[in-house]
């Protein structure tokens, strides 16, 4: 029994250790462009059936309840929220931030499709627009180039990137934003860099302008934040802490036991 109590224990600091990690990885995040928090989820193990519920007692009568003892706990999955995180105004004309559904489409420099909320952009030697990004441009999907005289670039909410040259004062369009939806975003695999690819989980992307049914809208010159909270974050913290506390606890209980026996063996 005490054995086992020893083991259970142990299952309860390894899944706090998780999420522990999880909450740490939440807090590094808070001012990283368009995150968005992972929740840590738990479910219990297997079961020792000593009685089965429904067993015949010394009068033949069924038993109302069983004795099951519980075997510990794992993470069951790391689950992200997909909340929209607040915007953060930044008067710089290549900042677009989502409002409600989807992800941009960006070009990996190995041919891949990705999908990021990260709305940073800026322009390469070519004009083109990319990932604000000081290690690798990606190319915005489809490509989008920005002439070199340009004076002012506007972006729509249903996606067309219009610029004004010198000496003209109307717009001229260079192209659309589009955006990708996914049945399940929370199965997308999670790359680094604000970056996801496409998973069996998640589903095929599916495409669309800004604005239609099911798709969100663009708002320029801002950028959406990380939708951690702080504050949750660190009741969790503390909470986790002491969950990871009480089950070292149960770990030395456990272990004082064994001693006692041990001791009780050799009187």
């Amino acid at each position: 029994m005490t054995v086992q109590a020893l083991y259970s224990a142990a299952t309860g600091m390894t899944a706090m250790e998780t999420k522990l990690d999880s909450i740490a990885n939440n807090l590094a995040n808070m001012e990283t462009t368009a995150f968005k928090r992972g929740r840590t989820n738990f479910e219990d193990l297997f079961y020792r059936q000593e009685k089965m519920p429904g067993a015949e007692d010394a009068s033949s009568n069924l038993t109302a309840v069983g004795i099951a003892i519980g075997l510990g706990t794992q993470v069951s999955s790391v689950q992200s929220d997909f909340r929209q995180g607040a915007f953060k105004q930044t008067n710089n004309q290549l900042d677009v931030a989502i409002e409600g559904n989807g992800f941009f489409k960006v070009m990996d420099p190995s041919g891949e499709i990705l999908y990021t909320r990260a709305g940073n952009f800026s322009l390469n030697a070519q004009g083109q627009i990319v990932m604000g990004s000081a290690n690798t441009g990606r190319l915005l999907e489809p490509p989008i180039s920005i002439p070199s005289d340009t004076i002012k670039i506007q972006i729509t909410p249903d996606g067309k990137v219009m610029v004004q040259q010198p000496n003209n004062t109307q717009l001229t369009q260079q192209g659309t934003i589009e955006l990708v939806t996914f049945i399940n975003p929370e199965g997308l695999l999670k790359k680094g860099e604000n970056l996801y690819a496409e998973s069996a989980a998640s589903g095929a992307a599916t495409n669309g302008t800004p604005g239609q049914e099911g798709f969100g809208v663009l708002r320029q010159n801002v950028l959406e934040a990380s939708n951690v909270e702080p504050v949750s974050e660190l009741i969790d913290l503390i909470t986790t802490q002491r969950a990871f506390e009480l089950n070292s606890q149960v770990v030395q209980a456990g272990d004082q036991v064994m001693q006692l026996v041990a001791n009780l063996r050799r009187m």
